[in-house]
């Protein structure tokens, strides 16, 4: 009896395929699922943390917007890293802002939908804190 070899191998290459599919499209609709819940609780004055989400309308945590988007280039401390130094910055608040909203550099500008004019000024104060 001559089996052909090629068969078995189709055979696992076709459902492996067909499970990669199913388990992506369940995966697809449970992510968002999980974004309706996370919209739902942003709604409801949840601190804000990430640089792609709307401006925040509750309480801002300057610290941590810093630390999420800033510290990468400006060091941990933010005492400098490929970015100046941000602890105890020498700008003027108005300087800050302009440099935060068009960027300079290789550095990226941050629009009012990342990050509120108020959250910036309490980003300069924490900042200028350091």
């Amino acid at each position: 009896m001559n089996r052909n070899p090629v068969i078995p191998f189709l055979l696992i290459i076709f459902l492996g395929i067909g499970l990669v599919f199913l388990l992506s499209s369940q995966g697809a609709t449970s992510d968002q699922e999980g974004e309706g819940e996370q919209t739902a609780s942003e709604e409801g004055g949840g601190e804000e943390g990430g640089g792609e989400e709307g401006a925040s309308s509750g309480d801002f945590d300057a610290e941590g917007f810093a630390r999420d988007n800033c510290a990468s280039c400006h060091g941990q401390d933010f005492s400098g890293g490929m970015g100046p130094a941000l602890a105890g910055t020498s700008l003027e608040e108005s300087e800050f802002t302009d440099v935060v909203r068009n960027g300079r550099g290789q550095m990226p500008a941050f629009s009012q939908d990342q990050i509120a004019d108020e959250d910036l000024t309490a980003l300069y104060e924490f900042m200028a804190g350091q």
